[in-house]
């Protein structure tokens, strides 16, 4: 498979923060290949700040293709037909020009496999009709291009207009047959593009994709130190672990979507599960609350999916994670399994395998805000803490 970015050196790849040289991660929405890194969109709030990659601003590759595909189908946590996959989230946008190369070249060596894995791919750059064609002639994988949009015009904090991807949302919409077509709303924040107009452009998209799905900013310390760094306005006072939704503002997105927006999730697993007609790969019908904006027909598919798994279930399949073998399973109950003493990767693979919410001890989940900051929310009660502390 031909490299059409350049390819970096031994040495230069071993100059990369340790992060960045992980070119197979794990991450809740799949196991995520990103041997190509590197971008020019320039978001403010990209992911790239916490993996110490913000500077490269032109894709590079730390691999050819056929060798970052080896590296993902015989990762340690891969499970073929199960393990949901994600293509270049991390560090690049997969339709820049030169890059979308190296995206297909990935799609047709793991659908020539016969796979039938997920497969989501985050864009906000152009998609035109040809790509769509080429993507439609993908036989096996469950592909789902998730269209970012924000609405943001402000553009010291999103330089590529939004425009972009109203287009190629309205173009892979059209000519979608074989993949699926997400409208991923994001990041909303309040003051910034929760205005009333914004909601209602939101709202006339979402009939141009198959679902959508809304969530908030990451505000780590790495992004608000660029934030602050250039002057830029600063969306919180704090930062936090988790993506920041204010409750008003999820009230205002679900009031918006009642009179006649589409198909509405408020996660990224729930939503692909949707398009595709399957249950939920991350388990999330444990969650009930979550589940009150959902369509009867995927929570029927959902529910019959849904089996609370036992110890010894957790205990047989945490035998095939890697130098870990014996998991302590803290609680059992129809949400969720948490655990102690497992990072975020290990537990992935075993919600993934299992498709069923396996929660860390460590982190606790909450009633009303599942796997948000608990920033703009009224104080949570001890009754609504979901998880032992």
């Amino acid at each position: 498979m031909p490299v059409t970015v350049p390819l970096l050196t031994r040495e230069q790849i071993a100059r990369l923060p340790e992060r960045a040289r992980e070119v197979v991660e794990y991450r809740k929405s799949g196991l995520s290949l990103n041997h190509i890194q590197g971008c020019p969109l320039d978001c403010a709030y990209c992911i790239r700040h916490t993996y110490g990659v913000w500077d490269m601003n032109q894709p590079r590759a730390l691999m050819a293709d056929d060798d970052a595909v080896r590296e993902l189908i015989s990762h340690p946590y891969f499970q073929p037909d199960k393990t949901p996959i994600q293509i270049f989230n991390r560090a690049t946008d997969p339709f820049l020009p030169r890059v979308k190369e190296h995206l297909f070249a990935v799609l047709e060596a793991l659908d020539a496999l016969g796979l039938t894995n997920h497969v989501l791919v985050i864009t906000r750059y152009r998609i035109d009709p040809e790509d769509c064609a080429r993507l439609n002639r993908l036989r096996s994988l469950k592909l789902t291009l998730l269209i970012t949009y924000s609405g943001i015009t402000d553009e010291r904090i999103e330089p590529v207009k939004s425009s972009i991807a109203e287009a190629s949302l309205r173009t892979a919409f059209e000519h979608a047959d074989r993949y699926r077509v997400i409208l991923y709303w994001r990041p909303l924040v309040p003051g910034l593009n929760d205005s009333p107009e914004h909601l209602a452009k939101a709202v006339e998209l979402s009939h141009h994709a198959h679902a959508t799905v809304f969530t908030g900013l990451f505000y780590r310390g790495e992004i608000a130190d660029y934030y602050k760094a250039n002057k830029l306005p600063e969306p919180y006072s704090d930062t936090a672990r988790r993506k920041i939704v204010p409750e008003t503002l999820e009230r205002r997105v679900l009031e918006a979507f009642a009179d006649g927006g589409g198909p509405l999730f408020r996660k990224t697993s729930c939503s692909v599960s949707f398009a595709h007609q399957v249950a939920d790969y991350n388990g999330h019908y444990g969650i009930r609350e979550l589940c009150d904006i959902c369509p009867a027909k995927q929570l029927a598919i959902c529910s019959g999916a849904h089996q609370v798994p036992g110890i010894e279930d957790i205990r047989a399949l945490a035998q095939r994670l890697p130098d870990r073998k014996d998991v302590e399973v803290v609680e059992i109950t129809e949400r969720a399994a948490i655990v102690a003493g497992l990072d975020e990767q290990p537990r992935y693979f075993l919600q993934h395998g299992l498709g069923f919410q396996i929660h860390d001890q460590r982190h606790p989940h909450k009633r009303r805000l599942h796997g948000r900051a608990d920033l703009g929310w009224d104080p949570v009660t001890p009754s609504d803490t979901e998880d032992p502390s």
